[in-house]
């Protein structure tokens, strides 16, 4: 595999590349934030190995970008930083394992066994999303009503297709903001309701009752 280390400390990123070489990997070193976000983009790697506290870009910031920009390779945490809100907030960043330092090179190469064995059980999932009249196609973004196709922004394709992962679930207002616009947005804000007036223009139609259903005082739902 291909592997992005994106880590300022030498003496770990010599480690972690000298481990991976000899397991048969092929590893690619990153000694900041910026250079580690710019390889991520466009290079074609098959996993991410990100610390957090890195120069020029924090690893929250890069880890943000990534899954905004739709960049899905399987991504590990690897910090100093090891308390329980650290954990949690890292996995909902878009995460798929977090390690704290230091730990075992053995256990290293247990998580990216079990993360890639994850990942490739994902990939093999449909990549079309149905829910009553509506479809989104994950691959080539198209959403439709009704069989006619319907021009989204990024941030709102991103929204129907959280809603329509799971019909019927209840989303607040904070889940929906974690997801799409990443941890670092005031929770306070109205952008959630900005988009989701959006969305039902777009796709109601002549519907008396919204696609979107309102529980007042806790979020918004797929209404089926």
């Amino acid at each position: 595999m291909r592997i992005l280390i994106v880590e300022d400390e030498t003496r770990i990123a010599d480690f972690l590349q000298r481990g991976l070489r000899a397991e048969g990997h092929f590893p690619v070193v990153a000694n900041d934030g910026e250079s580690g976000l710019a390889l991520a983009l466009e290079g074609d790697f098959d996993l991410i190995l990100l610390d957090m506290m890195l120069p020029g870009l924090h690893g929250r910031e890069i880890c943000q970008q990534l899954r905004m920009s739709k960049i899905n390779t399987p991504l590990i945490i690897l910090s100093a930083m090891d308390s329980l809100d650290d954990v949690i907030a890292g996995l909902r960043m878009g995460a798929d394992d977090y390690m704290t330092k230091p730990f075992s090179f053995e256990e290293l190469l247990a998580r990216i066994e079990t993360v890639m064995r994850r990942s490739s059980e994902v990939a093999s999932e449909e990549q079309s999303l149905a829910v009553g009249s509506l479809s989104f196609d994950r691959d080539s973004l198209r959403f439709t009503v009704d069989g006619k196709e319907i021009k989204m922004t990024a941030k709102e394709l991103a929204i129907i297709e959280l809603l329509m992962s799971h019909p019927g679930t209840l989303f607040s207002r904070e889940r929906i903001l974690s997801n799409v616009w990443g941890m670092n947005m005031d929770p306070l804000t109205n952008v959630v309701d900005v988009y989701i007036g959006k969305l039902r223009k777009k796709i109601d139609g002549d519907r008396t009752d919204s696609i979107i259903e309102t529980v007042r005082g806790l979020g918004y739902r797929l209404n089926l």
